[in-house]
């Protein structure tokens, strides 16, 4: 029986560079099949193109900066993660980024709960197998980068669930508040007094949505 990997990451180099390391792991008696994307549209349809043939996908390694899908509304690797948990219940995911800003990795951490997560400037090709044989094993990870963010909310008193960084997020992206109900599944007024709870907690309520964004940035929140 076949162990199916997939691998998405937009530079093919890299994703080779995966192939190439993991490949060293001991799957004892299951091969690894490995199943190759460069971008959102291209790995949905390969997920559904599994799903049609009712074969499970046992490992994704999602890169979290990808091109998009406008039309499904995949717009990076957080959104092909949580398809992935949708389709594929015990599906093990590997979440990898250069961003480790304490918002996006909270963000990420408490909305895909991945097997592991790491920042590629902690993972070496010496370091990756050893990480990957303990991950398929069972073993939960998280890289120095990302442990050191997630401390980094802890020393500033932060604890916003993942409704509150969506919408300092998608604000810092430039998505204007009217438009925040088409990204986040609450109502309008539920969003202006998360917003406003956000802006009492950065700015003690006062200041404009380019004020909120400075701030978050200044004390190293995005």
């Amino acid at each position: 029986m076949n162990y199916e990997i997939l691998i998405v990451d937009d530079l093919p180099i890299i994703v080779d560079g995966y192939i190439n390391l993991i490949s060293e792991t001991d799957f004892q008696k299951r091969k690894p099949n490995f199943i190759k994307s460069h971008n959102c549209e291209d790995a949905y349809n390969k997920i559904f193109l599994n799903i049609k043939r009712q074969v499970n996908i046992n490992l994704v390694l999602l890169d979290i900066s990808l091109p998009s899908y406008k039309e499904f509304n995949i717009n990076d690797g957080v959104d092909l993660a949580l398809l992935v948990r949708e389709k594929f219940a015990d599906c093990k995911i590997i979440m990898v980024t250069m961003h480790s800003e304490p918002l996006t990795v909270d963000r990420i951490i408490k909305k895909i709960k991945p097997e592991a997560f790491f920042s590629k400037n902690d993972i070496t090709s010496e370091s990756f197998p050893s990480i990957f044989k303990k991950i398929i094993d069972g073993n939960i990870y998280q890289s120095k980068k990302i442990i050191e963010s997630q401390r980094e909310l802890f020393k500033k008193n932060i604890n916003w669930d993942i409704y509150d960084n969506e919408i300092l997020i998608l604000i810092s992206k430039g998505i204007k508040t009217i438009n925040l109900p088409n990204y986040i599944p609450l109502s309008m007024s539920t969003i202006e007094k998360r917003k406003a709870n956000i802006k009492d907690q950065l700015l003690e309520g006062k200041g404009s949505d380019k004020d909120l964004v400075s701030k978050a940035k200044t004390i190293g929140l995005l």
